[in-house]
């Protein structure tokens, strides 16, 4: 059985801070265990944290663009933590590339995006929270699908 996480959050569940530091530390408890997953209750605050067994077998092919963007050809799936446009989930949640079902999404490959632009909802806890372009470019990989589960730092869209 893994040891439950020290209680970083001091205030009610409304505390950003805290659940996010908590979120973390639940993170890091998953690395050190390798475990997949983890759940825990306190004060009425329940905190579920998963991770993809496979970050390569995540990514969809539907999502790859048809053609090489640059001239070198695609990037190995190592190479994409490393690549200067990659934009990191900043949270554990389920990513939606549209404000409902059905709607048009944000951004799709091909996209010019400015910086402060919405990419994605990440639905956390119940909240849906708008992630914004760090950049200005063009969207040239879309990492994941459409209410897929994701972890704190996993690759979701990389822009050029």
């Amino acid at each position: 059985m893994a040891r439950q996480p020290e209680d970083t959050t001091k205030s009610k569940s409304g505390d950003k801070s805290g659940d996010s530091a908590l979120i973390r530390e639940l993170a890091l408890l998953l690395d050190e265990t390798n475990l997949t997953e983890i759940e825990i209750e306190r004060a009425g605050l329940r905190v579920r944290v998963a991770r993809n067994v496979s970050i390569a077998a995540a990514m969809p092919a539907s999502y790859q663009p048809a053609a090489p963007v640059a001239a070198a050809g695609p990037a190995p799936v190592t190479d994409i933590a490393k690549h200067p446009g990659l934009v990191p989930s900043p949270m554990v949640g389920t990513v939606y590339w549209a404000s409902e079902p059905g709607a048009k999404p944000f951004v799709e490959v091909g996209s010019k995006v400015t910086a402060g632009q919405t990419l994605l909802i990440i639905e956390a806890m119940k909240t849906m929270n708008q992630i914004p372009s760090p950049r200005a470019g063009t969207v040239t990989q879309i990492l994941i699908e459409d209410g897929q589960p994701v972890e704190f730092g996993e690759p979701l869209v990389i822009i050029e």
